[in-house]
């Protein structure tokens, strides 16, 4: 064969490119837009109107609102899904953050322990969690 013989050439989606990663598109950032505008404006709302009658049901409401949102930004703005790098990246994700959770869980444990036992004369009963 010549030098100048004609390759093949690699067929292209839109978006992504032969390694396996996702560009996005004017279409997916879009989405990923109003899904993160949705999901701030309906748990700002909440709290704006006084919340739910439950404390705690208002805090896990708008907990939960912040973890989807979590996930739309990972998947529409920073293209993460299991087929870029082999699954390696949402790997590393799923590890981070259950590190994270851990860190977070241990540190309210320790500085509720250290406020039962630190402040005995202060009135526990009154500050039983968020839903007093």
């Amino acid at each position: 064969m010549s030098k100048h013989s004609i390759q093949p050439h690699a067929h292209h989606e839109p978006g992504h490119d032969n390694t396996g990663h996702d560009h996005g598109s004017y279409r997916s950032y879009l989405t990923g837009f109003v899904l993160a505008a949705i999901l701030t404006i309906i748990p700002f709302a909440i709290v704006m109107s006084g919340g739910f009658d439950s404390r705690v049901l208002t805090a896990v409401t708008v907990i939960g609102f912040a973890v989807v949102q979590i996930l739309v930004h990972m998947v529409y703005f920073l293209h993460m899904n299991t087929r870029s790098d082999e699954g390696w990246t949402m790997l590393s994700m799923i590890f981070t953050i259950i590190v994270v959770v851990i860190m977070i869980a241990g540190s309210v444990w320790v500085m509720y322990n250290l406020n039962t036992n630190m402040m005995p004369t202060m009135d526990h009963e009154s500050f039983q969690g968020f839903g007093s």
